[in-house]
């Protein structure tokens, strides 16, 4: 590929269940590099199924990072995650002069690719236990009605990131959305996107193997170790899952919530990559080849 005189990132970015994680393994072989995931739910441990976190098959064929960062009782925010990032990159910069981030994140792709910095706000124990006591349909009515725009971002049911932007808001006195500056990263940044217009069967198919491959059954073993109550169970799938336990559900209908859901979520990926992003987006008839024939091309 020649030799790299400037450190660059290479993203591959896209909504759920597009492919990612196949194409990035690929791409990692082909340039002997290193996966960094960037996957808001993948980053914790023991949450395997529900993620469709890279099988240990595939991560015996690429090394992969930023997986199994915490347990799912140990949040992490943004600025704990983007530090993280940025030490991979930095070690991927110095082994290879490329680092290959593959996931579907939004917020912290943004984060490590344009350099945005969040505010350095430590968690708050108390602050986090009323809010818990208040229950996350009134906390997302708080943050709606205190911070609009994050309150617009973040997801009804996603009490880690309503609770965060609670936080900041009541620990500064301003909103999230309105400390959220940017500082431009010490490398280059080369995003490729892919975006089948097959997404809604490749989802549904998606959601159907996860029940299949036993994902009520790992509910269960998180529930018994970390609790019913544990915010990251209430995600996609999991939350389906948890409703099957307590017979709210049977798995048909568990099924049907965890595709609708997950559809509903792609569609918000797709128009924050569209605004937020500017990908080369890869097309289904060879996206390995397009994706190797732009690297080249950044590269020189």
């Amino acid at each position: 590929m020649g030799l790299v005189h400037q450190p660059l990132v290479i993203a591959l970015l896209g909504p759920t269940a597009s492919g990612k994680t196949a194409l990035g393994i690929k791409i990692a072989k082909a340039l002997e590099l290193a996966v960094l995931s960037v996957d808001s739910r993948q980053l914790y441990r023991e949450m395997d199924i529900g993620t469709a976190k890279p099988t240990a098959e595939q991560r015996a064929e690429v090394r992969h990072e930023l997986l199994d960062l915490r347990n799912p009782d140990q949040p992490i925010n943004l600025q704990e995650f983007r530090q993280a990032a940025e030490q991979q990159i930095e070690a991927e910069h110095q082994r290879q002069g490329i680092a290959l981030l593959v996931g579907g994140s939004g917020l912290y792709l943004k984060a490590i690719n344009q350099g945005m910095t969040p505010p350095a706000v430590p968690p708050q124990a108390a602050l986090r236990q009323q809010l818990e006591a208040l229950g996350q349909p009134q906390c997302h009515a708080l943050l709606r009605e205190a911070d609009p725009e994050a309150g617009g971002r973040i997801m009804p049911n996603d009490a880690v990131r309503t609770q965060r932007a609670l936080e900041v808001l009541y620990a500064t006195g301003r909103p999230l959305s309105a400390q959220q500056g940017s500082t431009p990263p010490p490398w280059r940044v080369l995003e490729l996107g892919l975006n089948p217009p097959d997404l809604r069967q490749r989802i549904a198919q998606r959601s159907s193997q996860l029940f299949r491959d036993g994902l009520i059954e790992e509910t269960r073993g998180l529930q018994e170790r970390y609790g019913v109550d544990c915010p990251l169970l209430a995600t996609i799938g999991y939350g389906e899952a948890a409703a099957v336990l307590r017979g709210d559900l049977n798995q048909q209908q568990a099924l049907e919530h965890t595709t609708r859901r997950t559809q509903q979520f792609a569609k918000r990926q797709r128009t924050w990559f569209r605004r937020q992003h500017t990908p080369i987006w890869l097309e289904d008839a060879d996206p390995l080849q397009q994706a190797l024939s732009a690297i080249e091309r950044v590269l020189g």
